[in-house]
């Protein structure tokens, strides 16, 4: 594994293996500072090898000081703070990045949105956000609304008396 301490790479490993020569096998380790971590591409073709080249480029990222705090927080405490946000900077922020504007356009942000500016979300509000997007129950009027809420009552009264009977059959 790699650890970053201080102002060092170390790079530690084991080997693993069913032959009894290699069993006592006393683990390896490479210490290194930032600068020489840089530019050690043996070293870092290992880290590529065994963690992949993503984890590699974060590490080199770490090393000469950038560092993207907004990656290690989690989705949803990033929706969270995007709660605070007023509407045009949500979507300013959605323009920033792919994982932004997943998280803006998310039905996870819109009902957050709705649920913080109603006062009350009724059950038939949710189920219609179920089926039209809580984006949608967001921009839509209390008067369009209503009328849509109103629609899906007869709809599903409809569906619950069942089909209307054909021609008597004699």
């Amino acid at each position: 594994y790699c650890h970053y301490f201080f102002f060092d790479v170390i790079w530690r490993w084991w080997k693993i293996s069913v032959r009894a020569v290699d069993r006592h096998a006393k683990p390896g380790e490479v210490k290194e500072s930032l600068q020489d971590f840089l530019h050690d591409t043996k070293l870092q073709s290992e880290v590529s090898l065994v963690f992949g080249p993503h984890i590699l480029e974060h590490s080199k990222a770490l090393c000469q000081g950038r560092y993207n705090y907004l990656e290690l927080l989690s989705d949803s405490f990033i929706l969270c703070i995007i709660s605070y946000l007023e509407l045009e900077d949500v979507g300013r922020l959605s323009q920033t990045s792919l994982r932004f504007r997943k998280l803006c356009e998310s039905e996870a942000f819109w009902e957050q949105a709705v649920r913080q500016r109603c006062c009350t979300v009724s059950a038939e509000v949710a189920s219609l956000a179920a089926e039209v997007g809580w984006r949608n129950i967001f921009f839509t009027s209390k008067l369009q609304l209503q009328k849509l809420i109103s629609r899906r009552r007869l709809r599903l009264e409809k569906q619950q008396d069942g089909p209307a009977p054909g021609p008597a059959a004699k």
